[in-house]
């Protein structure tokens, strides 16, 4: 059962890395988008800095489970 929810863990990092780097292509299209709304205009900056760091924060998370899935020994995944 240890095998399994650790390989479970590893495909989970993989998706919180591919999440995190598709964040960070679609911030630009997002940005433009909300330039246009007077409500968010003054917010830009804001929302940008939000933006991105939900992207790094996911991308460390990924690899950070990636990192833990691969030193660890098989069969045992504590993270």
């Amino acid at each position: 059962m240890k095998a399994v929810k650790s390989y479970i863990q590893a495909i989970w990092g993989g998706a919180l890395l591919l999440m995190g780097i598709a964040v960070f292509f679609r911030i630009p299209h997002i940005m433009a988008k909300l330039s246009h709304v007077e409500q968010y205009a003054s917010g830009n900056f804001f929302l940008r800095f939000c933006l991105y760091l939900m992207g790094v924060l996911l991308v460390g998370g990924g690899i950070k489970k990636l990192y833990v899935f691969i030193k660890s020994p098989p069969g045992d995944f504590s993270s």
